[in-house]
């Protein structure tokens, strides 16, 4: 039959012919359909048509921005920017997240840095200084017609500095009245830190010293004649290492008979 079976294309005339001949007393039920409905002829199936990307020309226009959401920008984030720039340290100071209604003007005094209720950070500067611009129309106060943004924000930082200090030193004191009592700290973060670098500071510095030694020997070879494996061999093993290149070429090789004797002066 060869490579391909084409048998089943010629099942109709197959049937015709059995049917002809007698040979079968009546015709498949399906004798007529596929009569007036004749099957495929071809045996490869064809592959579907396939999409192809355009290319996109330089030349045309972006779509408009009329149905593109507006950036929202509120006037503190440019503050709050201007600030944390200033001290990202500021960042690093663990705090409390809590969700607020954006009514704190009206039960809280902006009018000072620090609040009874929340801990003093940097949103504290950005709410002092966003009083200072537009005071509290609620409650009837008025910002400072000279009022800059520039004199609110060194304004702000000044309050803001002077409550640090006096967190400070209010720690400086509790701390030094536990000690008097027989309270005994540990070691401080800085203090912790700074071990920390030493002891990288002295793994650095022996492997730096150990390169360096191994550079001078490679050097120093390169005009003495030495390979830089020997040069890199502490001085008991190179006198060793020399001893043994001196009565090598007397030694025989593997697979030779010994006769004679090596000619070795000690």
């Amino acid at each position: 039959m060869g490579r391909y079976d084409f048998r089943p294309l010629r099942v109709y005339q197959t049937a015709s012919q059995l049917y002809a001949s007698e040979r079968i007393k009546n015709v498949p039920s399906w004798h007529e359909v596929v009569g007036t409905v004749p099957p495929a002829q071809t045996l490869v199936r064809t592959q579907p048509l396939q999409h192809q990307e355009r290319p996109r020309r330089s030349n045309v226009r972006k779509p408009s921005k009329l149905f593109q959401p507006q950036r929202v920008v509120y006037e503190e984030d440019s503050l709050r920017k201007e600030f944390f720039g200033d001290h990202p340290w500021e960042l690093a100071r663990p705090r409390v997240v809590l969700e607020n209604d954006g009514k704190d003007a009206e039960r809280k005094d902006l009018s000072l840095v620090a609040q009874p209720d929340r801990p003093i950070d940097g949103e504290s500067v950005i709410q002092r200084q966003m009083f200072l611009l537009h005071g509290n129309p609620e409650k009837g106060q008025r910002p400072d017609p000279k009022m800059t943004p520039a004199r609110a924000y060194d304004q702000a930082r000044k309050e803001f500095y002077e409550m640090r200090l006096q967190q400070d030193i209010e720690r400086r004191v509790a701390k030094e009245e536990a000690m008097a009592t027989g309270a005994y700290f540990g070691k401080s973060t800085l203090q912790i830190g700074m071990e920390l670098e030493d002891k990288i500071f002295e793994e650095w510095k022996a492997w730096a010293s150990a390169e360096v030694i191994q550079q001078e020997q490679r050097r120093a070879a390169m005009y003495t004649g030495v390979d830089n494996e020997t040069a890199a061999l502490p001085e008991g093993e190179q006198e060793m290492e020399a001893a043994l290149g001196e009565v090598d070429s007397t030694v025989p090789a593997q697979g030779q008979e010994a006769r004679g004797g090596a000619a070795f002066v000690p």
